[in-house]
């Protein structure tokens, strides 16, 4: 398993390619891999994970949707990863540039991003070929990195520009 090869297997083909899509297109081809591959999958989605687990990301994640829990906030980076490498690394760098995107995946015509279960399907087929469980690979360690954002809508708006200006609040 490359990091290209990882890449490959997460990122979207369409932007409004729903969750239950994705999560099928990765089921099918984790499927095929084998245990070791699965398991150099699911350690290298776990370190990309970790490395998104920032207050300055679920500030903007809070700004899109709202989020305020953890596993909200894990679903959600989980659809930063299905954006690609490009995107995600420019998003860790700069999380105000979701601002940018073009277009979201939509559920009751508000965004959606978020990927229920996406980090659990490679621990699921290994599970189930094997009787055991891949390592705990945390996605994250116990709070996030960086400064808390803030809710204050003033310091919002400062922080998360582009972000307010799509999604305002």
């Amino acid at each position: 398993m490359t990091e290209t090869h990882f890449w490959a297997l997460v990122t979207r083909d369409q932007p409004e390619q729903s969750s239950a899509d994705l999560e099928l297109r990765l089921r099918e081809q984790l499927q095929v891999l084998d245990d070791e591959a699965l398991k150099t999958f699911d350690k290298m989605l776990g370190q990309q994970l970790r490395r998104s687990y920032l207050w300055s990301v679920w500030g903007a994640a809070y700004i899109i949707t709202g989020c305020d829990s953890d596993y909200a906030f894990a679903e959600f980076r989980c659809f930063l990863l299905s954006l690609g490498q490009q995107w995600y690394d420019k998003v860790i760098a700069n999380p105000d540039c979701l601002g940018e995107l073009a277009q979201w995946p939509l559920v009751d015509n508000y965004a959606y991003p978020f990927m229920e279960d996406y980090d659990l399907i490679a621990g699921k087929i290994y599970e189930d070929r094997n009787g055991d469980e891949l390592p705990f690979m945390p996605s994250g360690l116990n709070t996030p990195v960086g400064k808390k954002f803030s809710t204050k809508p003033k310091v919002m708006r400062q922080t998360y520009p582009l972000l307010s200006a799509r999604f305002p609040f």
